[in-house]
């Protein structure tokens, strides 16, 4: 299959659907630096700052999106995760992009072709060897901060573990680079608790980072307190966690939980509800501390992960086989936000919802525990993951306008471990801008662009640097 087309795909135009949104995008969003506050780039590879040099190592070599889509078309897996070569991975990946009309990855692709490689051509096989040529010898001269600073990315926050040294954030700060990189504390590793083996492992792993053995419940929390103060003593404004399943919050004793964890440390085997009991008193605490801290927090909740377990067991996890999943999380909600919030020890908080059966559930909820300490302080964050399309950010948009406050979203993240990635913030600020206009040609808000523009200039840039303290 060919497309054939006698014009650029991606004009001035694109998405924009009227001369109210034209103006709103052009005049207001377009030139709005980039604040990325979740991501998964390396801080290894932006210290290091070595040119990329091959458009399938940029595109291909982490993308599950993609992965998903070869495999769709009927790619075998040596092109997309195998031992391939990075020229026929690319061929493959031409051959599945005309067959990816209607989903994001067709608009991704060529966005980026066109910002990054100005590449106006669609990617095909019959322009795929130009455009491979092409791209790479543009990597090979550009490095990952000039990639950053390209699109204006004035800062991104990282995503690490408690562990991490923060070895490469402490080189950028003390380096000349136009975005300056932040780390974002992930302490997932801290909940598998279940799992003897990869628990006990990572205990030591902490308490080599602390200078102290962890011989009881005392001893890991004053690790993690070791680790959150280092991490802020580095900038960190922001933590994150990662859940699958609900969020499940059960009653809990200190005394209960110190037990729990000296049966663990015993190497005897833990009930699900000794489990849920230490997870329930580590996600309070932690909670409290980034309260402590003035720290926001994020909650990504709803993927089911490796459902594909041939895939896992040939590619590893985060191999492209995870999906929505359809867990209840309006009472643990509830019942979390709402005893942090009672004690006045709820900080600022940003929950993802990945199934977009729940939109106007989380966007109800987090309503329900906004005070007057800021604006916009609790946060029903963009669409995620499968929801970071076209309709999936107007559905978001609406839901929250709906029920929320959409002048105080703090917008758009790339969620993303590529340095391509952040023609998704032009996206965002497109259909942005064409929903708005749209209002205003249905006359559902007044034709005062002046104030719309700001509103808009806002979700795509102000917000997130008041909300995150990003200035101070």
């Amino acid at each position: 299959m060919k497309l054939t087309t006698s014009k650029a795909f991606i004009t001035d135009h694109f998405l924009l659907q009227s001369k109210e949104a034209e103006t709103l995008y052009h005049d207001y969003a377009k030139d709005m630096p980039i604040i990325d506050y979740h991501n998964h780039l390396s801080a290894k590879q932006i210290a290091e700052n070595k040119p990329v040099e091959n458009i399938t190592k940029a595109w291909l070599s982490e993308d599950h999106y993609k992965w998903r889509g070869m495999r769709a078309h009927g790619i075998e897996e040596a092109f997309i995760t195998g031992d391939a070569s990075l020229k026929d991975k690319f061929t493959k990946w031409a051959e599945t992009v005309p067959y990816t009309l209607r989903n994001p990855l067709f608009h991704w692709t060529q966005l980026e072709l066109k910002r990054y490689f100005d590449i106006d051509t669609i990617l095909q096989p019959n322009t795929a060897d130009a455009i491979y040529e092409k791209a790479n010898t543009i990597l090979a001269q550009t490095t990952p901060a000039q990639l950053l600073e390209q699109m204006k990315v004035e800062l991104v926050c990282t995503t690490d573990d408690p562990t991490d040294s923060l070895k490469y954030h402490k080189q950028i700060a003390a380096g000349s680079f136009y975005t300056k990189v932040l780390p974002t504390f992930r302490p997932d590793n801290l909940f598998f608790i279940d799992n003897t083996t990869t628990f006990t492992a990572y205990l030591d792993k902490l308490a080599n980072c602390a200078n102290f053995s962890i011989d009881s419940l005392d001893d890991l929390f004053k690790a993690i307190d070791t680790r959150i103060d280092f991490f802020d003593e580095h900038g960190c404004k922001l933590s994150d966690y990662g859940i699958t399943g609900p969020l499940y919050i059960v009653d809990y004793t200190e005394d209960e939980v110190a037990e729990i964890f000296k049966k663990f440390l015993s190497k005897i085997e833990l009930t699900e509800v000794e489990v849920a009991k230490y997870r329930t008193y580590l996600l309070f605490y932690l909670s409290r501390k980034y309260h402590e801290k003035g720290w926001a927090q994020q909650f990504h909740l709803g993927p089911i992960r490796n459902n594909n377990k041939r895939l896992v067991e040939q590619c590893g996890a985060d191999a492209g086989c995870d999906s929505i999943g359809d867990y209840s999380f309006a009472e643990g909600m509830s019942k979390f936000f709402g005893q942090l919030d009672y004690e006045n020890k709820l900080t600022k908080t940003i929950c993802y919802n990945l199934n977009p059966a729940h939109n106007e559930v989380f966007a109800s909820m987090m309503g329900n525990f906004n005070t007057g300490e800021l604006p916009g302080k609790m946060q029903w964050g963009s669409g995620w993951w499968y929801l970071d399309q076209k309709d999936g950010i107007e559905k978001q948009l609406n839901a929250l306008s709906n029920i929320g406050l959409l002048s105080h979203f703090v917008g758009m993240l790339t969620d993303s471990r590529s340095f391509l990635s952040f023609p998704r913030h032009e996206y965002f600020r497109r259909i942005l801008c064409n929903l708005i206009a749209d209002d205003v040609q249905k006359g559902l808000v007044p034709n005062d662009i002046d104030f719309l523009g700001k509103m808009i200039q806002d979700i795509c840039y102000n917000n997130a640097v008041d909300y995150f303290e990003f200035k101070q």
